[in-house]
C-alpha cells in the first residue's frame, strides 16, 4: 500500500499541461503515492452545470493532500449557478492559511537576497462576496471576526518561528479601524506574550513600497484576504513572476495546494506552459504531508533548470513544458 494518498485536480486551460508534468516529476522523485484524480473548474461547469462534483468533494476527503492546476472565473457577471471552485474549496474545507512563499530563484531580472512568505487569511474580508447593488450604488461587505484573525495571527507566529522569528502584521487599521482594527489588535494581542517573536506592524500601501524597495527586511507577512491576494502577486513579480509562484491553502484539518497562475487560455494547449510553480506547489504539499526529502529533492532539482536551462519562454527561454519538465526529471535522476 502507497504511503500517501494524492488528489490531482486540473481544473482549467493549462492545467491540463502541468499538472500532468508535476506528476511525472512527483513519480520520478520517488514520492510513494497514490494518485486520486478528480474535476473542477469553469469547464467542469459549462459540461456539468456545477464547479465541483460530489466525487471531488470525496476525493478530497479521503486523500493527504490535494493538488490544484488552474481555474478560470469569467469576469463580469456570472453565470447561473457558477461558481469559483478554488474560492469554493477554500471556504468549504476552513482552509483558513493562504501560504505564499517567495524567494529569489536563479532567474532573469529576479530581486536578489529575497525570502519570505505571505500568509493572507483566506476565508473572509471582502472575499466573503456579499455583495448587492441599489441602482447605481453597489456595496460589498467586508467580513472580520476575532477568531478567524486569531487564527491566521497562530499560523503566521507560528511559521515565524521555525524561521527568521520576524512577523510583521499588514493592515489599514488607520482607515478602516472597526474590521482591520480587529484584524490588527487580535494578532498583536496574540503575538505579545511570545518574548523570542519580533512582531512589527505595516499599513499596506507602505508595505507596498518596503516591498519593492527593501524585500531582504520581511520574513513573515500576515495580512487580510484582498491585500493579501495583492501583494502576493507584487512579491512574485520581485522574483521572476507567476509563472514560478506556489501557494498552499491550509486548514486545520485539509491543504489544497496550487499554482498561483491562472489558466491562462491564450496559450493552454500549445506545450509551452511553465510548469514551475505547480512543481513548486507540490513541494510546499509534500513538505505538508511530511515527505520532507522528496520535497528537497524536487526544489533543488527545480532549481538547477531554473539556472542552467532550458527556460520555459517566459523566463526568456523557448523550451516547452515538456522539455522543461524533462530537464527537471534529468536533473532528480
Amino acid at each position: 500500500m502507497a504511503k500517501y494518498r494524492i488528489c490531482l485536480i486540473e481544473g482549467d486551460g493549462i492545467g491540463h499541461e502541468v499538472i500532468p508534468a508535476t506528476r511525472r516529476v512527483l513519480d520520478a522523485a520517488g514520492v510513494d503515492a497514490e494518485y486520486v484524480t478528480a474535476q473542477a473548474g469553469y469547464e467542469y461547469y459549462l459540461d456539468h452545470g456545477t464547479s465541483v462534483p460530489q466525487a471531488t468533494y470525496d476525493a478530497v476527503e479521503h486523500t493527504d493532500a490535494t493538488l490544484f492546476g488552474a481555474a478560470t472565473s469569467p469576469s463580469g457577471e456570472k453565470p447561473p449557478g457558477f461558481f469559483g471552485a478554488i474560492r469554493h474549496l477554500r471556504q468549504k474545507y476552513s482552509l483558513y492559511a493562504n501560504v505564499r512563499p517567495t524567494k529569489t530563484r536563479p532567474v532573469p531580472g529576479a530581486y536578489q537576497g529575497v525570502d519570505l512568505v505571505i500568509v493572507r487569511e483566506n476565508t473572509q474580508g471582502l472575499y466573503v462576496e456579499q455583495e448587492r447593488r441599489y441602482g447605481d450604488t453597489a456595496i460589498a461587505d467586508t467580513v472580520i471576526t476575532k477568531d478567524a484573525s486569531a487564527n491566521i495571527g497562530r499560523y503566521a507566529a507560528e511559521l515565524a518561528l521555525k524561521r527568521r522569528k520576524k512577523l510583521t502584521v499588514v493592515h489599514k487599521a488607520n482607515v478602516l479601524p472597526v474590521t482591520q482594527g480587529l484584524f490588527l489588535n487580535t494578532i498583536l494581542d496574540l503575538a505579545r506574550p511570545i518574548t523570542e517573536l519580533q512582531t512589527g506592524t505595516m499599513i499596506v500601501d507602505n508595505a507596498a513600497m518596503q516591498l519593492v524597495r527593501n524585500p531582504g527586511q520581511f520574513d513573515v507577512l500576515v495580512m487580510t484576504n484582498m491585500f493579501g491576494d495583492i501583494l502576493s502577486d507584487l512579491a512574485a513579480g520581485l522574483v521572476g513572476g507567476l509563472g514560478i509562484a506556489a501557494s498552499g491553502n491550509i486548514g486545520d484539518k485539509f491543504g489544497i495546494f496550487e499554482s498561483v497562475h491562472g489558466s491562462a487560455p491564450d496559450i493552454a494547449g500549445q506545450g509551452v506552459a511553465n510548469p514551475t510553480a505547480s512543481m513548486l506547489a507540490a513541494v510546499l504539499m509534500l513538505g505538508h504531508i511530511g515527505a520532507h526529502g522528496e520535497a528537497r529533492r524536487i526544489d533543488e532539482a527545480v532549481t538547477q533548470v531554473l539556472e542552467h536551462g532550458p527556460r520555459t519562454r517566459d523566463l526568456g527561454g523557448t523550451a516547452g513544458t515538456k522539455e522543461f519538465t524533462d530537464a527537471v526529471i534529468a536533473q532528480l535522476a
